[in-house]
């Protein structure tokens, strides 16, 4: 009896900690569809009274930037996901199959970088893009996000479990270092790769303050800095129905993805060298 009414409170405690989580959510999502007079009134109701899509139809037809945030950010998104995969998993097998001096050395700077904030780094990066005649372009934002240290870190695990018998059958079939990660090891984790990639695509696409450092003119804004534009754009007033339906928006995508790549992300997390 104990141990059921223990579950009972257990599970009262979680869904009311899920509906105070969802509620922020819910309320955007529902304010999307409400007319600004209704959003400004302050109630708290989550179900519109006046249901309406003119401020969907306002983002996408009287915005002419609208959707060229959504591409931007799009294309900063896939390229930089797919440019750190890359690198980071080809640095995670350097870090785990080859023998060379200063392999050890390489590695702790690398996990000496990810106990640096950020925000430390934010002044000397731009000094150095500024240097380099970069600013304004995309190219601001992907090189100094080319690698993580993190998913190197994550990388490098994966791959010093990964079954030496393989490369070894690879390599009496002729196959050299390289074709063995390319056509062996990389194949073989896209558990570790849905996983890194998933996290990549996400910090790219809420990262704020790069875009809004870098980025000044408003057609290459990406889609949070253009929502963050868009708050003062009506002579000081925050056309709140127009911020959440793009508020909205912009999690369309990361919910495709998760949904995508849920199986593989699941895997990835309880990732423990098994297989």
């Amino acid at each position: 009896m104990k141990k059921k009414i223990f579950k009972v409170f257990l599970y009262l405690l979680l869904i009311t900690y899920a509906g105070i989580t969802l509620y922020p959510f819910l309320w955007a999502l529902f304010a999307s569809f409400k007319p600004y007079k209704e959003i400004t009134e302050g109630a708290l109701n989550l179900l519109p009274k006046e249901p309406t899509l003119a401020a969907f139809k306002a983002l996408f037809l009287m915005d002419d930037n609208f959707l060229g945030w959504i591409r931007n950010s799009f294309f900063i998104c896939t390229l930089g996901t797919v440019i750190n995969v890359f690198l980071n998993s080809l640095a995670g097998y350097s870090l785990a199959r080859l023998e060379y001096r200063g392999r050890n050395l390489i590695f702790n700077l690398i996990l000496v970088t990810i106990m640096i904030p950020s925000q430390v780094l934010l002044i000397p990066n731009y000094i150095i893009i500024k240097s380099l005649g970069l600013l304004d372009s995309y190219a601001a934002i992907l090189f100094p996000s080319a690698i993580n240290a993190t998913y190197i870190f994550m990388m490098r695990q994966f791959y010093i479990n990964f079954p030496k018998s393989l490369e070894e059958a690879a390599s009496i079939d002729g196959l050299g270092r390289i074709g063995i990660f390319f056509k062996i090891a990389l194949p073989l984790a896209k558990t570790a790769l849905a996983t890194q990639g998933v996290f990549i695509f996400l910090g790219f696409w809420n990262e704020f303050i790069r875009p809004k450092l870098y980025l000044s003119t408003p057609s290459k804004y990406t889609l949070t800095v253009g929502i963050q534009s868009m708050m003062s754009r009506y002579g000081g007033i925050t056309q709140w129905d127009h911020v959440m339906a793009a508020s909205v928006i912009s999690l369309v995508p990361i919910l495709i993805i998760y949904i995508v790549l849920n199986k593989y992300f699941m895997k990835g997390i309880r990732m423990d060298g098994d297989k």
